[in-house]
Parts: structure tokens; C-alpha cells; sequence
């Protein structure tokens, strides 16, 4: 008997090797799914395929945990650029030392889908970029948005970039969760509603006008407002609307559908027209 059972593990055992090595190249729930129906198969090897699969199943965790390496990923993309972009552009780079002088300032979402660089292919030098939640610009205040009012001081001022452009996109989680937000306006998160309440305007609007559309058509919609309500929180900037006003600066509203891969650009001259 005993030699029988030695028999029947060393079957197991061999069986589970050819397993792990037909399953190498397979997914981690795969290679479970695979050592479960051996164990079901093979019930009286229960402990021997039990462990394999707790043995298994820690290795093939350990080297998910090492499959993406952030270090790595920085110092190889890194240099990427140098080998790629830095060092076949010294002249640009060259310039770029001495100092900046963008044509563009530029709203856009934090989202990391919709990098205003990649989408517009802004080179450096191009594009002076604030990123945020839902690509907002809040309304003049020297205290509450300080931050804020610093970039478009900077950008207006001393850089003086000739177009602003705030960008807006498909799918955005802040616009969803501004249209989420309950009618009496409590809050579940510490910052996120807080901040886009920003362009409560935009939700007031678009659910008295496209009331009749679903909640995801009413996002697409409030997508594009919160981009207008930004446009005119621009002007409550003074130095903003005095270079409006003197045409040294234009202002203008943009959409990028990732879905679609679309991009609508449209112009602020006191009212909201394509360009």
C-alpha cells in the first residue's frame, strides 16, 4: 500500500511538473484554473496538489509584483528621451536654456489619457501647461485660488503667451462626479466636489436644458459648458480681460474625445463661436 501511495505521488508530482510547464506562458487564473481541475480530478492527491498550488500561486504573485518596476520604468524613459529627443535636438535644447517663450497657456484635465502635449503635439517651448481636475479655472480670488491665479498671472504677465486655451474631454471623472453631485449639495469626498463645484453654472445649464437626455449624454454635454464656464471665469482676472480687450491675447474653448478621436475648437469673443 505504501508503495502504491509513493507511486501515485510521484505521479502527482510529475503530472504538476508537465502542468507547470504547460502553463507557463499562461495567465495567473489560468494556472489555478489548471491545478484545480487536476486537484478535482485526482482528489486522493489532495495534499500534494494542494501545495503546489499554494507554491504556485506565491510564485506567480511574487512575479506580478515585479513585473512593473516605477524606477525602472523612470530611468529607461528617461533615457529614451535623452538618446531620442534631447541629444537629436540640441539646438532646440540649446535654446530652450536660456530661457521660454510659449505661444500657448494651456487648461487641461489631470487624466492621464488626454496629456495636451500628445494630443495637440506641442513641442517644448510650445505650451505653458496647468493640469487639474477637469481642466478648471476658478475665479479671480487672491486668496482661495492663489495657485491658480499665480499661472495665469505668470503666463499673462511675464510670458505673455498670446492664446489661452482650456481644454475639456470625453469620459471625464470630474465632470461626472460634478453632475453626481445630490441637490443639496452635500459632499462625500475631502477636495474633488469642493473643487468642482467650481462650474456648478455648466450643471445648473445642461439639466435644464437636456433634461430628456440620459445621465451619460448630460456628462458629454456638461463636458463643454464647464469649458465655457471657465472661459468666462478667465475674465474675472484683470490683467486677463485688459489683454482681451486689447487683443494681445485670445481665449478659446476645446473638447478631445478620445472615444471618437475628435477634437472641437471653439473661440470666446464675448460669446462662444467655432474657429
Amino acid at each position: 500500500m505504501a508503495g502504491k501511495l509513493r507511486k501515485c505521488m510521484l505521479c502527482c508530482s510529475s503530472k504538476v511538473t508537465r502542468e507547470e510547464e504547460d502553463m507557463a506562458t499562461d495567465s495567473y487564473e489560468e494556472a489555478i484554473a489548471g491545478l484545480k481541475q487536476l486537484l478535482s480530478e485526482k482528489g486522493d492527491l489532495e495534499p500534494v496538489a494542494a501545495a503546489k498550488i499554494k507554491q504556485i500561486t506565491a510564485e506567480l504573485e511574487a512575479t506580478a509584483a515585479k513585473s512593473f518596476n516605477p524606477v525602472e520604468r523612470i530611468k529607461t524613459g528617461f533615457a529614451h528621451f535623452k538618446t531620442e529627443k534631447f541629444e537629436k535636438n540640441g539646438a532646440l535644447y540649446g535654446e530652450l536654456a536660456k530661457g521660454q517663450s510659449p505661444k500657448f497657456m494651456v487648461f487641461a484635465c489631470s487624466d492621464s489619457r488626454v496629456c495636451p502635449s500628445h494630443i495637440l503635439d506641442f513641442q517644448p517651448g510650445e505650451a505653458f501647461v496647468v493640469r487639474n481636475i477637469a481642466s478648471m479655472v476658478p475665479p479671480y480670488d487672491q486668496t482661495k485660488y492663489s495657485g491658480m491665479g499665480a499661472a495665469i498671472e505668470y503666463a499673462v504677465l511675464h510670458l505673455k503667451v498670446e492664446t489661452i486655451l482650456v481644454i475639456g474631454h470625453s469620459r471625464c471623472g470630474g465632470i461626472k462626479g460634478l453632475m453626481s453631485i445630490p441637490d443639496d449639495g452635500t459632499t462625500a469626498t475631502d477636495f474633488i466636489e469642493n473643487w468642482v463645484k467650481i462650474c456648478l453654472p455648466a450643471r445648473a445649464k445642461v439639466k435644464a436644458d437636456y433634461s430628456s437626455l440620459d445621465f451619460a449624454e448630460q456628462c458629454t454635454n456638461c463636458e463643454k459648458e464647464a469649458v465655457n464656464v471657465s472661459l468666462g471665469n478667465l475674465l474675472t482676472y484683470p490683467f486677463v480681460r485688459e489683454a482681451v480687450t486689447k487683443k494681445t491675447i485670445s481665449i478659446k474653448g476645446g473638447h478631445y474625445d478620445f472615444v471618437k478621436g475628435s477634437f472641437e475648437l471653439w473661440c470666446l469673443d464675448y460669446g462662444y463661436t467655432p474657429c
